[in-house]
């Protein structure tokens, strides 16, 4: 049985299933789904609680298997948590999980969650993982992505009896709010607590956001791909002045714009020799958001802007590696900035301005 993170509340309150599996890359989140379940199981009884962290090849797993039967003299029942932080079992560890999940089902006295990292398709049509699914629950915990953070921040805040403002006020409290958490939804979270231990309940003003609310998010080269792939400039300007500050390789944050300029190089040149867009598309492995906003920029990108966008991004290559270029910066961050700017205007569908 698939759950999505909202609906494990309602599910919760029709009954308790003998095991859990939560699998996803966003530590708050699946943090509160295993709390929700072990709060769920207690009431019913299950007491005693076990955690096992897998790591390494040479983990013991007969010691998991053999939990279920160990019950001391002061619990009627017991919760059993399995977390395998690198989300690869091993050879061993996926037949010791599919007996598990087959036990699992006959045995009322034992509670089970598995806590695993985000997982790619094939490792979730692995047979360990297709038997948590078949004798237990599994809950995606997907990301909560930029432009749906607002409104994640607004649900959090009316939780605490908290709301900003109505109208175009309200909107920039949220948006100014996302801007400062983007990426880090465990300080997110934090800063939503501070606004409720420093204001009462009741309308959030602006001014009283922007006072109370810390800069705190971190930024993920490969979102922004994204940002510059949708046209947001001004995210892109945060983003980079973000990942300069964290301090994060020159070389990848070129390597993420680069591989995007490539791409729409190479699927625009499959173009016009005749193939249809999809098809070009999944032949360079484009797909998902990316794919979208390809299909959004390809139709009036030109084979000139495509290639001036690859000589751009050969020239700052340069540049980062110490070999200055007449008409370009000379420190490698700004050069980044330069390109990203232009690859942000060519998916506006404008033509950079010349330097």
């Amino acid at each position: 049985m698939q759950l999505a993170f909202n609906q494990l509340g309602a599910h919760l309150q029709k009954g308790l299933r003998p095991l859990y599996t939560l699998h996803g890359d966003e530590p708050l989140q699946q943090q509160e789904a295993a709390d929700a379940i072990r709060a769920a199981a207690r009431a019913q009884g299950h007491t005693e609680r076990s955690v096992y962290t897998v790591a390494g090849a040479h983990f013991d797993w007969s010691a998991v298997l053999a939990a279920g039967g160990s019950l001391s003299l002061f619990a009627d029942k017991q919760m059993v948590e399995i977390r395998i932080p690198s989300g690869k079992p091993g050879k061993d560890g996926s037949a010791a999980i599919q007996q598990l999940a087959a036990q699992a089902a006959q045995d009322d006295n034992t509670l089970t969650i598995v806590t695993l990292p985000r997982l790619d398709k094939q490792t979730k049509s692995g047979a360990w993982f297709a038997a948590l699914e078949a004798h237990g629950v599994t809950v995606q915990i997907d990301t909560i992505e930029r432009g749906t953070l607002p409104p994640w921040i607004a649900q959090r805040l009316a939780q605490q009896g908290q709301r900003v403002v109505s109208g175009e006020e309200g909107q920039r409290t949220l948006q100014f709010f996302a801007d400062r958490v983007e990426g880090n939804l465990l300080a997110a979270h934090q800063e939503i607590q501070k606004l409720g231990l420093l204001y009462p309940q009741g309308e959030l003003s602006l001014a009283q956001v922007e006072q109370a609310v810390l800069n705190v998010a971190r930024y993920d080269v490969f979102k922004l791909s994204e940002a510059v792939l949708s046209g947001q400039l001004a995210r892109v300007v945060r983003m980079l002045d973000g990942l300069q500050a964290e301090g994060a390789a020159e070389v990848l944050v070129h390597w993420t714009l680069a591989e995007d300029i490539r791409a729409l190089k190479r699927v625009r040149d499959a173009m016009a020799n005749g193939q249809p867009l999809p098809m070009a598309l999944r032949a360079q492995r484009i797909w998902g958001v990316k794919e979208r906003l390809f299909e959004r920029i390809l139709p009036r990108l030109s084979d000139a802007a495509a290639a001036r966008l690859l000589h751009s991004a050969h020239v700052v290559d340069g540049i980062i590696k110490g070999l200055p270029a007449p008409g370009w910066p000379q420190d490698g961050w700004q050069a980044l900035r330069r390109l990203a700017m232009d690859l942000v205007q060519t998916a506006q569908g404008q033509r950079p301005a010349a330097r």
